[in-house]
């Protein structure tokens, strides 16, 4: 009989607990309740900060945006000052090399000067084989874009003329060149050496000129 109503006992202490428990909710139960109020709290807090969130992020997209238009804009100056320096290699490479060459075509010249007006049939063999020679290296040169500069009767220029006198003139216009005394070249455009020249001006008032 005693075991009997221990067994009730126990029974009805079961019974209890699990109404308390059932009314208290589970530990897993419980965790999620909390889990779900500390996300809803966590939300609420990024919605308060979003705006100020929101300009910081395009303040900082704008600023890389920036930064990536100043290396794109580097970038295009570096490629084309890249291309203009391969471009005056090619066009003006072989510059020092014609000049070294210039006082070769001053000797020819020189040497046609020495000859002018003999008849010798020496001489005049001579003197073709230097024309041959000077016109030969001309052509070449020429085929590299040098050209000869040499201004007779043109206006002085001092880009590509040098003025070694002036020279009164009552025929020519002033500032016009009377006389190449040493021819100039130009590679590309580029002066080499300019032409050394004898300009002309206005004759002086009351002075003959002539006489």
């Amino acid at each position: 009989m005693a075991d009997q109503n221990t067994s009730e006992q126990e029974q009805e202490r079961k019974e209890q607990d699990a109404q308390a428990t059932e009314q208290q909710g589970t530990p897993e139960q419980n965790g999620k309740a909390g889990n779900a109020e500390t996300a809803e709290a966590s939300e609420d807090l990024t919605l308060e900060q979003a705006l100020e969130r929101l300009d910081q992020a395009e303040a900082a997209a704008a600023g890389h945006q920036a930064d990536i238009l100043r290396l794109h804009a580097d970038m295009q100056n570096v490629r084309r000052r890249a291309e203009q320096d391969v471009e005056k290699a090619h066009k003006y490479g072989q510059e020092k090399l014609v000049s070294d060459l210039l006082p070769v075509l001053d000797n020819l010249e020189r040497a046609l000067q020495a000859v002018d007006g003999d008849e010798h049939e020496k001489l005049g063999a001579l003197r073709q084989g230097v024309e041959l020679t000077l016109k030969s290296f001309l052509d070449c040169l020429k085929k590299f874009n040098v050209e000869v500069l040499d201004p007779v009767g043109e206006p002085f220029n001092p880009q590509f003329h040098q003025a070694m006198g002036m020279q009164e003139s009552t025929t020519a216009e002033p500032d016009t060149v009377l006389a190449v005394m040493q021819k100039g070249y130009s590679l590309n455009g580029r002066v080499l050496r300019p032409a050394m020249v004898m300009v002309s001006r206005a004759p002086t008032e009351g002075v003959d000129v002539k006489a």
